[in-house]
């Protein structure tokens, strides 16, 4: 299967700017995506741009997989065990349905109202863009950031349902980058067998085959892959060893970086 579509990338973007336009009138008020003037330090391989920051902070880490993969029972745990060795730790969920852009995906996602694929996908991306200076002050007064679900799932779900995979990834463009993403990897069918499975609009079993494969193509260095299907001791203790090597690093001073 393909994550992209056959648009080129500049058409994709001219219609995101056409869309966007559009969602700023639908939601009441500016959707603007403002942009910071920093110090480059480097652009690596992938693409991301790391700031030449310097001081110590907290760790931006983001949980992702698929629907009942996990994710929400996980980073409970990893945010007790952080906070329990003294370390500032906050846990985030995207989208955050408490604020007006969330409360509009929220009734989305629980069939209550009928969008666009793509106002839907921008409405995910300004959910993510209206938290992000609050996400950024946060991690600079040392605070550890637990997020379940970031850009990536908003990428992976518009991407299979068919959306250009480029055009997707534009709105994330000048989000903060997480220091590294920890990947539930469980079979769509054995999500499937978890309770609660089906009760919100994306619980299909074949779309999330199709999020699977789109998931793949995200992959970057930051990302560890964790089997899902282990007993749950055994992933937090695997999380718990992962996350607390760039707690480490990320008070040493680790530079912050930014998508894509």
């Amino acid at each position: 299967m393909k994550c992209a579509s056959s648009f080129t990338l500049s058409k994709a973007l001219n219609f995101g700017s056409l869309a966007a336009r559009s969602l700023n009138s639908y939601i009441s008020f500016p959707l603007k995506c403002s942009i910071r003037t920093v110090r480059m330090e480097s652009n690596d391989n992938n693409g991301i741009v790391k700031v030449n920051d310097g001081g110590p902070r907290g760790a931006f880490v983001v949980l992702e997989g698929l629907d009942r993969s996990g994710k929400t029972s996980q980073s409970s745990k990893l945010l007790s065990f952080l906070e329990g060795l003294g370390h500032p730790t906050e846990l985030w969920r995207f989208p955050d349905r408490t604020t007006s852009i969330g409360q509009m995906i929220s009734a989305y996602l629980s069939n209550q109202s009928q969008l666009d694929d793509h106002t839907i996908h921008l409405l995910y991306s300004a959910n993510r863009w209206e938290k992000s200076s609050l996400m950024e002050t946060q991690l600079k007064s040392g605070t550890t950031l637990i997020v379940d679900r970031y850009s990536y799932s908003g990428v992976a779900f518009s991407s299979a349902k068919g959306l250009d995979f480029e055009w997707c990834k534009a709105p994330e463009i000048g989000l903060l980058a997480p220091d590294l993403v920890l990947y539930l990897d469980i079979p769509p069918e054995k999500a499937a067998e978890r309770g609660g499975y089906g009760g919100e609009r994306y619980e299909k079993l074949e779309f999330q085959r199709k999020v699977a494969e789109c998931y793949q193509a995200l992959r970057d260095p930051s990302w560890k892959i964790i089997d899902g299907c282990q007993p749950m001791e055994e992933i937090q203790k695997q999380f718990q060893e992962i996350v607390l090597d760039h707690v480490s690093a990320c008070k040493k001073g680790r530079p912050l970086s930014h998508l894509w």
